[in-house]
């Protein structure tokens, strides 16, 4: 049966290649629930699929992903703050009161999902123009490789929004620790060219050589034999395990439940109310 998405596209544009691509330019790519899920069954099809060595995410729009889709309710109250979770990795239950249905839901559609996808077996390019802002940076940092224009820029500015960061937190990991902080501090925007003196980004090139760029490099590794891929990004991720790298994203996200659950005490939602417009403004002031 073929796969139906509305918030994503599946193709295959080169051989043993495929290409998952965020769909909502109107929103700049922001993260619904069903986007997320639709990303996962996306990379399950590739996964699952013998034909399939390397997956793409790239996306439509001037930006890769504005990050999480806030135009919901944020009480954390009830199951509509996340219409039609459906939490299939986890035995937990969303839309629970108080701060227990916030960490059932992210720690499956955030967390959760971050983590599948930085442990997919097989090797991962995330092809990145414009903007990318917090929870976008969940999409991205779980890819092995990051290919950028030269108009991209990344932030996470939720420290604004009362809380230590996005859910999959290996900032001191992409960027340093020294300046994972001056970027959550100020949540400034990171450059493209900056981005790839930290490490974080493989390659920068012009916009209009991205897909070409970004699917021929794809191409060359898919020459490569799947099994010794797989091994090979296992032996990376296992020595970033040796780091300490995932029990500390989970450490870090307690720190971010225990940000929400202050914002629910004082404020009655998940979030500093004067957070958004810090950020928006912080955003349009640009890369320093």
């Amino acid at each position: 049966m073929t796969e139906q998405f509305t918030r994503i596209r599946y193709d295959q544009p080169r051989e043993h290649v495929a290409r998952i691509t965020l769909a909502r330019p109107e929103k700049r790519n922001a993260q619904d629930t069903a986007m997320l899920y639709e990303i996962d069954r996306a990379f399950t099809l590739a996964g699952t699929d013998p034909e399939v060595k390397v997956v793409v995410l790239a996306a439509d729009g001037p930006d890769f992903s504005s990050g999480h889709d806030l135009s919901g309710d944020l009480t954390g109250e009830d199951a509509d703050v996340y219409p039609g979770a459906p939490l299939v990795h986890q035995d937990t239950q969303s839309g629970l009161p108080g701060i227990e249905g916030t960490v059932a839901f992210e720690c499956d559609a955030y967390l959760g999902l971050s983590l599948r996808w930085r442990n997919f077996p097989k090797p991962t390019i995330a092809q990145v123009q414009g903007r990318t802002i917090a929870g976008g940076l969940m999409l991205l940092w779980p890819c092995d490789l990051i290919i950028a224009a030269t108009t991209a820029s990344f932030c996470d500015p939720v420290v604004a929004l009362g809380v230590n960061g996005h859910e999959f937190f290996v900032h001191p990991w992409e960027v340093g620790a020294r300046k994972a902080k001056e970027m959550l501090f100020t949540g400034d925007l990171i450059s493209a060219a900056e981005a790839h003196s930290l490490g974080m980004v493989n390659h920068v090139v012009d916009e209009a050589e991205l897909e070409d760029f970004t699917l021929g490099l794809a191409a060359r590794i898919a020459t490569r034999p799947a099994f010794a891929l797989k091994l090979a990004k296992m032996s990376v991720n296992q020595a970033l395990d040796a780091q300490g790298q995932t029990e500390a994203v989970h450490s870090a996200y307690s720190l971010h439940a225990l940000g929400h659950a202050n914002n629910l005490q004082r404020y009655g939602i998940l979030i500093d109310p004067e957070g958004p417009a810090a950020l928006r403004a912080g955003i349009q002031g640009g890369v320093r």
